[in-house]
């Protein structure tokens, strides 16, 4: 009886850790098609492995959709504010000149209106997650390598503020 209930107990145990297993190898196969080109996404992830793990993992790195596609940054969040830096500069045309800039947001904590997690209808495995401000500013990041993880976290963060 007794190595029945503990049969059970790693059963669970195993089908938790598998379901986790799949969804990590899931989140990095969206993350990496999220790039131009798979090529592009997996030597950009070498290139700049080391600044990764000093801001503190791969599990903080993902895409922001922008209107010129998307783009690969670090999400950072404080007890003020939520921030995003794009890992590279963005090129744009000023005075018929090519221009180079990061591409940042900062949104005080306080100016938090929404967090929505969301996924393609049409993909179910692309999932995003939605962040409105309170003056409707809207800001979809995706590739999440622990896609789950950030929802919560950016939700938790929200509550705190309304709290």
């Amino acid at each position: 009886m007794c190595w029945e209930g503990g049969e059970g107990r790693w059963r669970r145990k195993v089908a938790e850790k598998s379901k986790k297993a799949g969804d990590l190898a899931g989140n990095t196969w969206q993350h990496l098609k999220t790039s131009p080109s798979f090529t592009d996404a997996a030597l950009g992830r070498i290139a700049q492995g080391t600044k990764i793990l000093a801001e503190g993992g791969y599990e903080k790195v993902f895409y922001l959709s922008t209107s010129a596609g998307p783009v690969m940054g670090i999400i950072y969040l404080s007890t003020e504010k939520l921030a995003y830096c794009s890992d590279s500069p963005l090129s744009y045309k000023s005075d018929g000149q090519t221009e180079w800039s990061y591409y940042k947001i900062v949104i005080p904590l306080h100016q938090l209106k929404a967090v929505n997690p969301s996924s393609s209808t049409a993909n179910p495995s692309e999932k995003y997650i939605q962040v409105i401000s309170v003056d409707n500013h809207e800001f979809w990041f995706m590739g999440f390598l622990n896609y789950v993880g950030a929802v919560e976290c950016l939700q938790e963060t929200l509550r705190s503020q309304t709290v």
